[in-house]
């Protein structure tokens, strides 16, 4: 199975690109989404798993296990969410399949306008999801991990560059 998993803070473009492959390429390519299995209030990840990490963690062990088990040998997949790095690298090793994580990020100017003005969440536009993105890029930066700069792509290029890495 080829499985390639966008990760990345919110603002990124990830789940834009997502949705485009999934929309221009539903024949050649299966797309999962993280979001899709609901995200809980904070106090019920706090309850159920210690923490928001603890949740993140279980549910991308989850996921892998899922994907594991649901795609095809012979059909690329595409799987989006919000995760950590190392939090992937135990879940697709626990499941037993290989993956390749792209982090799509962007500039801090541009993830607030995107948030702000695209999005309509300026709540969710502060220091705290600023401080996220960064971590989330030094994690990739010290993984080695490939990085997808949206910050001045068009949507159409950041889908040609994952659709590359899908057909690889």
């Amino acid at each position: 199975m080829s499985l390639v998993v966008l990760t990345g803070a919110s603002g990124s473009g990830k789940t834009a690109i997502a949705k485009a492959v999934d929309l221009r390429h539903s024949e050649e390519f299966d797309v999962r989404y993280f979001d899709s299995i609901g995200v809980p209030p904070v106090e019920e990840m706090i309850a159920e798993h210690g923490s928001p990490a603890g949740w993140q963690y279980a549910m991308t062990v989850e996921w892998m296990t899922r994907l594991a088990a649901e795609m095809q040998p012979e059909r690329p997949a595409l799987f989006e969410g919000q995760m950590r790095l190392a939090f992937l690298k135990d879940a697709a090793a626990t499941a037993g399949i290989d993956c390749l994580p792209i982090l799509v990020d962007c500039d801090d100017e541009t993830r607030r306008t995107r948030l702000i003005v695209d999005r309509s969440q300026p709540e969710i536009a502060g220091a705290d999801m600023m401080n996220w993105a960064a971590y989330l890029r030094r994690e990739a930066e010290e993984a080695g991990c490939e990085i997808l700069d949206t910050s001045t792509l068009t949507l159409d290029e950041a889908v040609a560059r994952v659709v590359a890495r899908l057909r690889a």
